[in-house]
């Protein structure tokens, strides 16, 4: 009986904090769109093909150089 004592306040502090925490997560918005980030993870920020003609070009004239040489001695 003497764990009732023990118990009933454990159960009352973990109820008090989850409606704290609801409440918080109410006030901050964190229920606002909830299919946002569902839906996010199905499209690409930037589509791969879409690269520009300069940074390709870039690329290539980079790949293509051949790392200089020093002929001092």
């Amino acid at each position: 009986m003497s764990i009732m004592y023990i118990l009933i306040p454990v159960a009352a502090l973990l109820t008090a904090l989850a409606i704290y925490l609801l409440l918080w997560a109410v006030k901050a918005e964190q229920f606002d769109d909830l299919e946002k980030q569902g839906m996010s993870i199905l499209f690409d920020d930037e589509p791969v093909n879409n690269i520009s003609k300069e940074k390709q070009e870039g690329e290539i004239e980079n790949s293509t150089k051949q790392p200089e040489t020093s002929s001092k001695q």
